[in-house]
C-alpha cells in the first residue's frame, strides 16, 4: 500500500468569497510578503487597497488609497505605498504606521521603481530599471544604492529580490519571452551579488531563495575514545538554490542547484543539483517561486501551471511532485510557522501548504525507499515514523555482535528514539569478554564522543563507574560538561558521600529544594536565602517542613511561625497546620496556631474552628483553657458547640448552642457541669427557655437537679417570675422543691398566696415547726384558707398551730 501523500495542502481563503474581484487577483494587483497579510490594490473609479489579515482572513479592511503599489510589512500594520506624482520624474515612495495612523516616512525616487519588497522586517529593497537600493524605514536615512544590475536582467520583468539573512548575499531574478523556437517557455534570468566583495554573477534561472545548513565539510566527525573531547560541529553555512529551465540547442534542462556561498578557504563549497522533471503535457511550464523550510530543510518549488515540486535542500534528493493547482500560480509566500508556505492562483485561492508531520517519514522511507533520507528528516524536522528504521538497523548489527555499529546507530538516533533506559539495559545483559572493553562502556564511550549524556544516562554510567571505585572519572566528566546534572544524579553523589558533590549537581539542575536542604544541613542559612534570591525560586517551605518534622519537630515549630510572618506567606497557612496534624503532632500543631491566630482576624475563621478542633478531639482540657481564654470568636461555633458535648465539655457546648432542642439536650449532663456556671448561663437564657430548661432538668433527674434548679429559681425570680415557678414545681409535684424555693422568697414577698404556697409546701414536707414559726409571724398568709388546708392535712399535733385565728376551737377534731 502506497504511502499518504507527505505534503498537505488546504485553501486558507478564496479572495471572491470577501468581496476581491476578479480582474484585480494579478501580479500586478496582489501582494504577499509573508504569512501575516495580503494587500490587494483596487483600481477604478474609486481607487481603494484590501488589505486581509491572515488571523482573521474574512475580516477585510478597506482604505481608499490611490497607488500603483502596495506592500504590507512582513510583521506589523505598516504599509508601503508607491506612486507616480504628475509631472515628477521617478516615483513617490510613503511608508505608514497604520495603527498609528501617521506617516513613517516619504522619498522622491528620481527613477521609476519597477519591483519592489519588503526584504526585512525593517527594510524595502527598491528596483529600478538599472539599480538595486535598499531602504530602512527606521532612522532618516534615505534608499541606499547597493549595486547595480547586470545586462542579462535588461528586458526583463523583475518577479522576486532577496537578500540572506546576514545581508550578504543578494539575488534578483527576471523573466523575458521565450525564445523564437520556443516561444511559450519562458526565460528566467539570475542576478547573485556579494555585498562584502562587491561582485555579480550573471546566471539563467527562474527561481532562487536563500537558506543555511551545516555543511558536510563543517558536520566531520572523528573517533575518538571514552573520556576524550568530540570535536565541535562548524557554523552555518549560507547556500542558495535555484531553479532553472532552459531551452538550448534542441535540448530543455530544468535543474534545482543548490550551492554554499562563501565557503571557508581551503575547503570546496557544497554544490548539488537535480533534476526537475516536468511530466510531458508541462513542457512549456516554468519555475515562479521558491520556498525553503528552515523547520524542515526542504525546498519548494512552485511552477506557473500549479506544480509543487519538493527537494531535501542538503543533498537535492527530489522527494515529492504533485499538481496543487489547475490555475496559474502567480505568487508565494513563506509561512515559516508551519514551515510551509502560502500560495495564491488567478481564481483567488489562498493555498497553504506544509509538510504532512505523520506521512512524510514513511513516504520517503516507503514510496522512494530512502532511508538515509528518511531518518535524516526525521531527525531534522523531529517527525515520527522513523523509530522502526533505527530499531531495526539497531537490532541487526546488535545481533550480529557489531556493538560498537550498534552503539553509534543508537547514539545517532532522530528524536533520541534508542537512548532509551531499554537501549541501556541491552548492552548490561551482554557480558563482557576476556580482555575487551565491556559492550556498555562501549555504548557510554560512543555517546560522550557525540557530546552530552542525557540525565538518566548520566546516572547510569555515574552508578557503573562509583560501583567500581572510580569516582574521580565523575569529577573529569563533569568538568568538561559531559554529564546533565539531575536530582538523582545528586543523590546518587551523596549516596557516595561527597555532600559538596551532590550540592553542585543539585545547583546546577535546579533541584531548588534538594539545595535548600543541602544547606539546611550545612546550616548554612544566609547562603540558602542568597541562593534562592540569586536563582530566582522561593524555598520549598513544604519539603523543608517535611524534613524537619521527622527530624526536629521544635523546629519545624519555628520555621513554620517564621513562614507566617512573611508578608504574603510562602506558604499557606492551613497547609502548615496540616503538615503537622499529617504526623499526628497535634502539640506542635497547636504552638503553631496559637502564634499566628493571636490577631483574631475574619479571615482566620477556619484555622480558629481547626485549632478547637483538634484538642476537642484529643485533648479537650487544651481546647478548654483556649475557649476559656476567649481570645479567638471567629470559629464555627455550631460545629464547636457538637465536638465540646462529644468531649464532655457540656458547658462550653452549652456556650455555643443557640438552638432550645440542643440546650436541653446538654444541660440534663448536671453531673459534669459546674453549678455556679451553669447558674449564669441562665442569666443568658429568656425566661421561656429558662423555665424550658428548668422543666428539663426535673424531668431527667429531680433528685440529682432538684437543688440546681431551686438555686437558678432564686437566682431569676425577677426574671422568671415567682408565679412561673410555683408553677413549675407544682405541676412537677416537688413541694421540697417550693419549701426550698418559698422560703428565700417570702421573706420579701407580701402576697399572700406566696405565703400561703410555703406553708402549704412546709406542712406536706414535714416541716412543722416551719408551718408554726410562719404561722406566728407572717401577717400575710390567707387565715381561713389556712386553717382549712391544715384541718385537711391532718397533722399529727395540731397544737403547734393552735395560734391561727378559731383554730384552737376545731384542735379535737383534728386530734381525733
Amino acid at each position: 500500500m502506497a504511502a499518504a501523500a507527505p505534503i498537505a495542502l488546504r485553501e486558507a481563503l478564496l479572495l471572491p468569497n470577501i468581496g476581491v474581484n476578479q480582474q484585480f487577483i494579478s501580479f500586478t494587483n496582489v501582494t504577499m510578503e509573508s504569512d501575516k497579510f495580503i494587500c490587494i490594490r483596487e483600481t477604478g473609479a474609486t481607487n481603494s487597497v484590501v488589505i486581509v489579515d491572515m488571523a482573521s482572513p474574512t475580516s477585510p479592511m478597506r482604505r481608499p488609497i490611490t497607488a500603483e503599489s502596495a506592500l504590507m510589512n512582513p510583521v506589523s500594520k505598516v504599509i508601503a505605498l508607491k506612486a507616480t506624482v504628475p509631472s515628477v520624474a521617478g516615483d513617490s515612495l510613503q511608508i505608514f504606521n497604520l495603527e498609528a495612523k501617521s506617516k513613517m516616512k516619504s522619498f522622491q525616487i528620481t527613477q521609476p521603481v519597477v519591483f519592489w519588497k519588503w526584504i526585512t522586517p525593517s527594510k524595502l529593497g527598491l528596483v529600478t530599471s538599472t539599480s538595486v537600493y535598499h531602504w530602512d524605514m527606521s532612522g532618516s536615512s534615505d534608499p541606499e544604492k547597493v549595486f547595480d544590475r547586470t545586462a542579462n536582467l535588461e528586458n526583463t520583468q523583475i518577479i522576486n529580490y532577496r537578500v540572506d539573512p546576514q545581508e550578504k548575499w543578494c539575488v534578483l531574478v527576471g523573466i523575458a519571452p521565450g525564445a523564437p523556437e520556443r516561444p511559450a517557455l519562458v526565460k528566467g534570468f539570475m542576478q547573485l551579488y556579494s555585498v562584502e566583495q562587491k561582485r555579480s554573477q550573471a546566471l539563467e534561472a527562474h527561481a532562487a531563495a536563500f537558506s543555511t545548513i551545516k555543511c558536510p565539510a563543517a558536520m566531520r566527525r572523528v573517533r575518538v575514545v571514552l573520556l576524550q573531547r568530540p570535536q565541535s560541529a562548524g557554523a552555518e553555512s549560507i547556500v542558495i538554490s535555484f531553479a532553472q529551465k532552459t531551452f538550448a540547442n534542441g535540448t530543455l534542462t530544468s535543474k534545482l542547484h543548490v550551492i554554499e556561498l562563501g565557503a571557508p578557504a581551503g575547503q570546496a563549497p557544497l554544490k548539488k543539483n537535480a533534476e526537475l522533471f516536468f511530466p510531458p503535457e508541462f513542457a512549456d511550464d516554468f519555475p515562479v517561486a521558491m520556498q525553503i523550510s528552515d523547520k524542515y530543510g526542504l525546498v519548494y518549488v512552485i511552477t506557473k501551471l500549479g506544480l509543487l515540486f519538493v527537494y531535501d535542500l542538503e543533498t537535492a534528493t527530489a522527494v515529492y511532485r504533485n499538481r496543487i493547482s489547475p490555475d496559474p500560480i502567480f505568487l508565494t509566500a513563506p509561512a515559516p510557522g508551519i514551515g510551509g508556505f502560502y500560495a495564491i492562483n488567478r481564481r483567488g485561492q489562498v493555498l497553504a501548504a506544509t509538510v504532512n508531520e505523520q506521512t512524510m517519514v514513511p513516504f520517503v522511507s516507503q514510496q522512494l525507499n530512502n532511508l538515509e533520507l528518511a531518518l535524516a528528516l526525521a531527525k531534522r524536522g523531529n517527525l515520527p515514523g522513523a523509530e522502526a528504521l533505527v530499531g531495526q538497523n539497531f537490532d541487526r548489527l546488535f545481533a550480529s555482535g557489531q556493538f560498537k555499529e550498534a552503539a553509534e546507530a543508537a547514539a545517532e538516533s532522530p528524536q533520541g528514539a534508542l537512548r532509551t533506559r531499554e537501549t541501556i539495559e541491552k548492552f548490561k545483559r551482554v557480558p563482557p569478554q576476556p580482555g575487551q572493553t565491556s559492550p556498555l562502556l562501549v555504548y557510554f564511550g560512543t555517546l560522550l564522543t557525540r557530546g552530552k549524556l542525557n540525565a538518566f544516562e548520566s546516572v547510569e554510567l555515574s552508578q557503573l563507574v562509583i560501583s567500581q571505585n572510580k569516582k574521580h572519572l565523575l569529577d573529569n566528566w563533569f568538568k568538561e560538561d559531559k554529564l546533565e546534572p539531575s536530582e538523582q544524579l545528586g543523590d546518587l553523589l551523596k549516596q557516595a558521600g561527597d555532600a559538596d558533590a551532590a550540592l553542585k549537581c543539585y545547583r546546577a539542575s535546579g533541584a531548588t529544594t534538594k539545595v535548600i536542604e543541602g544547606l539546611a544541613g550545612k546550616g548554612d542559612f544566609n547562603e540558602l536565602m542568597a541562593y534562592s534570591g540569586q536563582a530566582g525560586y522561593k524555598p520549598d517551605y513544604l519539603y523543608l517542613m517535611q524534613r524537619l518534622m521527622m527530624d526536629n519537630p521544635e523546629a519545624a515549630v519555628n520555621l513554620a511561625k517564621m513562614i507566617a510572618k512573611q508578608p504574603g506567606p510562602p506558604m499557606d497557612l492551613n497547609t502548615l497546620a496540616d503538615l503537622f496534624l499529617q504526623r499526628n503532632a497535634v502539640r506542635e500543631a497547636t504552638a503553631f496556631l496559637l502564634e499566628v491566630l493571636q490577631e483574631n482576624k475574619p479571615e482566620h475563621d477556619k484555622l480558629q474552628t481547626k485549632l478547637l478542633e483538634i484538642n476537642l478531639v484529643t485533648n479537650p482540657q487544651v481546647a478548654d483553657a483556649i475557649l476559656a481564654n476567649g481570645t479567638l470568636t471567629h470559629y464555627d461555633r455550631p460545629r464547636i458547640a457538637q465536638l465540646c458535648e462529644k468531649a464532655g465539655l457540656y458547658m462550653r457546648a452549652l456556650q455555643h448552642y443557640t438552638d432550645l432542642v440542643d440546650i436541653k439536650r446538654v444541660i440534663v449532663n448536671t453531673h459534669a457541669i459546674d453549678p455556679q456556671s451553669l447558674v449564669e448561663f441562665y442569666g443568658s437564657l429568656s425566661a421561656e427557655w429558662a423555665l424550658d430548661c428548668l422543666q428539663e432538668l426535673l424531668k431527667s433527674n429531680m433528685q440529682q437537679n432538684l437543688q440546681l434548679v431551686v438555686q437558678v429559681a432564686k437566682e431569676y425570680t425577677e426574671q422568671l417570675g415567682a408565679s412561673k415557678i410555683i408553677e413549675l414545681l407544682e405541676n412537677n409535684k416537688t413541694y421540697h422543691g417550693l419549701y426550698y424555693y418559698l422560703g428565700s422568697y417570702m421573706a420579701f414577698s407580701e402576697d399572700p398566696e406566696v405565703h400561703f404556697k410555703y406553708i402549704e409546701a412546709a406542712a406536706k414536707t414535714g416541716q412543722l415547726k416551719e408551718v408554726e414559726r410562719v404561722t406566728r409571724e407572717s401577717n400575710f398568709y390567707p387565715a381561713e384558707r389556712t386553717k382549712q388546708f391544715l384541718m385537711e392535712a391532718k397533722l399529727p399535733d395540731a397544737r403547734q398551730v393552735h395560734h391561727i385565728p378559731s383554730f384552737p376551737g376545731d384542735c379535737m377534731s383534728l386530734m381525733k
